[in-house]
């Protein structure tokens, strides 16, 4: 099962594709989208639909794992927030994909064992479950591949 995670951002928004392989995970792909920050909100919105849509129909992942709303102090930030990940959730849904939201906490649980991670903790571990030769970056694709892992970890029975 390969599967897209995405961690939103209007500013920046990681992507990771991720396949399980006889126990094993692989890394496909990774990266980040960045939508151009002077644009109007609806551009950038619409910049980062037709990129995940891009991405769904060139990998034809099977999951779209998505990084849930956190709550901050910063209102309008979550409401921004809350549009990027409409725009992602809906380039899934228009390509007939299953999406599943996972809180930061759960992700950081199921790729450290530790809730409260740093993000550095979790690239770390990325890096070392995915067997990669250096640390996934930027840190926004780190965070999208641990989103695709913990989807895997969530439903394989695979824990650490």
């Amino acid at each position: 099962m390969l599967v897209l995670g995405i961690d939103p951002g209007l500013v920046t928004t990681g992507y990771g594709l991720v396949v399980q392989k006889k126990g094993r995970f692989e890394g496909v792909k990774y990266g980040a989208i960045k939508p151009p920050a002077k644009q109007p909100i609806a551009m950038r919105l619409n910049y980062l639909f037709e990129n995940i849509t891009v991405l769904i129909e060139q990998h034809k992942p099977d999951i779209l794992s998505v990084e849930d709303t956190f709550y901050g102090k910063n209102i309008k930030t979550a409401l921004l927030l809350g549009q990027a990940r409409g725009a992602i959730i809906l380039a899934g849904a228009r390509q007939n994909l299953a999406c599943f939201e996972y809180s930061p906490r759960k992700v950081k649980q199921s790729v450290t064992g530790n809730g409260a991670a740093t993000k550095e903790q979790v690239q770390f571990m990325i890096k070392s479950i995915l067997g990669l030769r250096e640390l996934p970056a930027p840190i926004d694709a780190s965070d999208a591949l641990a989103l695709a892992v913990c989807h895997h970890n969530q439903n394989s029975g695979a824990g650490l």
